[in-house]
């Protein structure tokens, strides 16, 4: 794949979509912590992962409109909320997700006029995590649907999944939405349910994230499916499969 900008790209926050109110994403940035465990007979540095963390920093413009950023980032809510960059909008693409609280939302006026809001956010309970797009971008369903099935590339994995999934719409009493798995795209091997990879039904806007068993194996394909009683559902569904062990 050959280098890409950063156009065209996505900020999710907790089943809204901030992304035209966003003019700068500024950090996505986490991983473990660094410990020195140095022994009195070493010469060099020994250092061990400790535990994860991750933050999503950004600039919002001022936008005071119903369906606008200000009122979303505003609230600054106490509660958890999910933040999803999503790198371009297609399937497959990057995308970094963080469990996290909205630290702040702070305003400035420039000299030449301009209105804009420094936020940040701070992992809480996992860290960042680098997931793949099931969705390009936002999808729309008017009925239950089987979505494309996206490439992992490396074969199964030993050590289970965890996945995020926005809703920012539904129209109708409510959408289910599942991971399923296969090995080679449905060819020879049919689609079968990721197990634990069910997120909860979903009446209004909102965000979920779930996590399959850590010793889990997960097929080189997966898609999503929806279904449920809607006419018409707007969401979002993005997976980081482990390639290694992973502790939370």
């Amino acid at each position: 794949m050959a280098k890409q900008s950063g156009l065209g790209d996505h900020l999710y926050i907790s089943g809204f979509d901030a992304s035209g109110d966003i003019g700068a994403v500024g950090r996505i940035g986490g991983g473990p912590v660094v410990l020195d465990v140095t022994a009195i007979n070493k010469s060099a540095v020994e250092r061990i992962g400790g535990q994860r963390d991750g933050g999503i920093d950004f600039t919002a413009f001022f936008n005071p409109a119903v369906g606008g950023a200000h009122a979303k980032l505003a609230a600054l809510p106490t509660s958890d909320v999910v933040m999803t960059y999503f790198h371009g909008a297609a399937l497959g693409s990057p995308a970094a997700c963080l469990v996290a609280k909205q630290l702040n939302y702070d305003g400035t006026r420039g000299d030449d006029g301009a209105f804009t809001f420094a936020g940040a956010t701070q992992g809480n309970g996992y860290g960042l995590e680098w997931c793949r797009a099931l969705t390009a971008g936002q999808r729309t369903d008017t009925t239950g649907t089987n979505g494309a099935g996206v490439d992992f590339e490396t074969g199964p994995s030993s050590f289970g999944l965890q996945a995020y999934l926005h809703v920012f719409a539904v129209t109708g009493t409510s959408i289910t939405v599942k991971l399923q798995e296969s090995s080679d795209n449905g060819g020879v091997d049919a689609w079968t349910d990721v197990v634990g990879g069910g997120f909860s039904a979903a009446t209004a806007a909102g965000s979920q994230r779930i996590a399959t068993a850590s010793g889990q194996t997960v097929k080189q394909y997966l898609r999503a499916v929806s279904s449920g009683t809607f006419t018409s559902a707007v969401f979002a569904v993005v997976v980081n499969r482990n390639e290694v062990e992973t502790r939370f």
